[in-house]
């Protein structure tokens, strides 16, 4: 689209339309055919070896590149299955550092903070291939949905690669499933657009079988990539059996997540077994080195 000759300034979703493409013709451009990152002149299809090829993608909005990919996640690699978390409200700026460094040191999949930290997390892992994971509507998922969205939206901004997002649990168990399905959709719209992922937080120790289901259900139509057991903040966590019944529901494609008590090893296998793709743990460290570990709950 030509917008040179509006006199009228372009709102948001025009210029997030014009970001997107250009990220798009750039990428276009650099890459030959058949594939590789040849026409940035690059020798190896790597990214670490041409970091100033790549920055022209991520300054112009990209939120990931994935030609350079991690180790995959496998039960012999299960740091690459974990959130590296930390939620508490006392959290410190060194705590923060200390669990940047340790997502590093054992490539987790990503670091999981509250939004006033994820510009420091993403300054800290730039160009690594853990990423930064952001909580919003934490822990209560009571807020408006346009909220939602905006935490998504400036989280990403700040760094965020991934949005874990609080359910209305209220709206969820009053049968209002047009409103949780609306509110869901505004928060995958705002990560899909700004390339990012979304997980959906049911809080499954609120609901009954039946509001899992729902839940899942609703995740799955409005856009969502993940859904996800708990916030650890409620009155249980995880189980085997919730993960089970959201795999079994959401199908083979789309992530589960398991957090909330997951604190050793064994204890993240049974997840992972049931179907979960995801962990969220505060006792990440622990779990990959196979001791026993308390975690603060999360």
């Amino acid at each position: 689209m030509d917008y040179t000759n509006n006199s009228a300034a372009l709102d948001e979703r025009q210029l997030e339309d014009i970001l997107a493409e250009i990220g798009r013709q750039i990428m276009e451009d650099g890459l030959p055919v058949g594939g590789g990152l040849g026409g940035w002149g690059c020798t190896t299809v790597r990214v670490e070896v041409c970091p100033d090829r790549v920055q022209r993608v991520l300054d112009a909005g990209a939120c990931r590149i994935g030609a350079c990919a991690a180790e995959p996640a496998s039960l012999t690699n299960m740091a690459g299955f974990i959130d590296h978390t930390i939620l508490k409200p006392d959290t410190t700026a060194a705590e923060v550092d200390r669990i940047c460094d340790e997502a590093l040191r054992h490539r987790f999949a990503s670091v999981c903070v509250n939004g006033s930290w994820v510009k420091r997390c993403a300054e800290i892992l730039g160009g690594a291939p853990t990423k930064v994971c952001c909580v919003v509507g934490f822990p209560l998922g009571a807020v408006a949905p346009e909220v939602k969205a905006y935490e998504a939206r400036r989280a990403i901004e700040d760094g965020a690669c991934e949005i874990d997002m609080v359910i209305n649990v209220g709206a969820l168990k009053s049968g209002d499933d047009a409103f949780v399905r609306r509110d869901i959709a505004g928060v995958a719209d705002t990560c899909h657009r700004l390339g990012a992922e979304l997980k959906v937080i049911l809080e499954t120790c609120l609901l009954n079988e039946d509001e899992k289901v729902r839940a899942c259900e609703l995740s799955k139509e409005a856009g969502a990539d993940f859904v996800k057991t708990s916030t650890g903040f409620s009155t249980g966590g995880a189980t085997a059996a919730d993960v089970a019944l959201m795999r079994r529901t959401v199908g083979p494609t789309m992530g589960v997540k398991a957090s909330g008590g997951v604190r050793d090893e064994e204890g993240a296998r049974q997840m992972i077994e049931a179907g979960a793709t995801r962990l969220g743990a505060s006792a990440s460290v622990a779990i990959v080195r196979g001791d026993a570990a308390s975690g603060d709950g999360y």
